[in-house]
């Protein structure tokens, strides 16, 4: 039994609190009922720490000297690698314009100093319990290989899967994974968006044309969106659908996409470009499917294949 609890993780708690003795007092409570304890005196040496140890939870002083807790939260949520981590705010100012800063700053709960040992270490357990569901979902959507995104309230990105992330940073990243970070009109589409599910919003930028829908709310500030190339999604849905074709109507898999776009109202000149060929092929391969397929010209042969594409 020793061996197997000493092989289990211990969870990791980083406490971040310029007060020599509070530090002193958090550690050696947290450290008794099995927690591993980190500690950093203010908010550049914590963001610097969670850069080498990812905590699974954050003990954060409200107000501190340098970069203060509502600050230092804030750029901990605009990365998405420590998004998830829960910051539970302590301060011994109490009044309701504080405990809103914190909550807005990204913090998921919120207690006074002088701090109740029972009421805090109960608080940490819900959110540590809370974090590790969580994460479990997150886990479950990154093996099903999906592009899936959540934002906070403000449409700023809290977290995303291996895939999505990718997508992303192609698109918004200046400088690596790290560095992705919504532009402001992008943020505001997102949060427009989640009045509406299901409907999706396109996004131009760097010559991709994403697609966002907004799926359900997660959290009262978490909001799950799905995400996807339309570029890429368009090209797999003319595949399909020339392949749908070319197997009910007997056609080449040439003939078959030329039709298609006889459905979609292309000219010969359209379909040249689209295709890479010449206009003289795309007219021999609209005789070889006004033959087979029976029909005199473009308008039945249109019709029959968006017939064929209802069913």
């Amino acid at each position: 039994m020793a061996m197997a609890e000493a092989d289990q993780r211990r969870d990791i708690v980083l406490v971040v609190d310029d007060t020599p003795d509070t530090l002193s007092f958090l550690t050696d409570t947290l450290d008794a009922t099995g927690l591993t304890v980190l500690v950093a005196t203010d908010g550049e040496s914590a963001l610097k720490l969670v850069e080498q140890i990812t905590p699974d939870l954050i003990l954060m002083d409200g107000i501190m000297p340098g970069i203060d807790g509502f600050e230092t939260c804030r750029r901990l949520k605009r990365d998405p690698q420590f998004s998830h981590v829960p910051v539970i705010f302590m301060t011994g100012l109490s009044d309701t314009e504080h405990v809103v800063q914190g909550l807005a700053a990204g913090g998921v709960d919120y207690v006074a100093k002088p701090i109740v040992v029972d009421e805090l270490l109960a608080r940490i357990r819900v959110h540590l319990a809370n974090a590790r569901i969580a994460h479990a979902s997150r886990v479950a959507l990154d093996a099903t290989g999906r592009y899936l995104l959540s934002t906070d309230a403000s449409g700023q990105l809290r977290w995303c899967t291996p895939r999505a992330e990718q997508l992303l940073a192609s698109v918004f990243a200046e400088d690596g994974v790290a560095s992705l970070h919504f532009p402001a009109a992008v943020a505001e589409q997102l949060q427009k968006l989640r009045g509406d599910a299901g409907a999706p919003s396109m996004v131009t930028a760097k010559g991709k044309r994403l697609e966002f829908a907004f799926v359900s709310s997660t959290a009262p500030d978490e909001f799950l969106f799905r995400v996807s190339d339309a570029v890429v999604d368009r090209d797999q849905q003319v595949q399909q659908q020339a392949l749908s074709l070319q197997q009910a109507l007997g056609i080449t898999a040439r003939e078959a996409e030329v039709l298609l776009w006889i459905s979609r109202g292309k000219s010969n000149r359209d379909m040249s470009e689209i295709l890479g060929i010449s206009p003289r092929t795309v007219n021999k391969h609209l005789e070889q499917i006004f033959i087979k397929l029976g029909v005199a010209n473009r308008a039945s042969a249109a019709a029959r294949a968006v017939r064929v594409l209802a069913q």
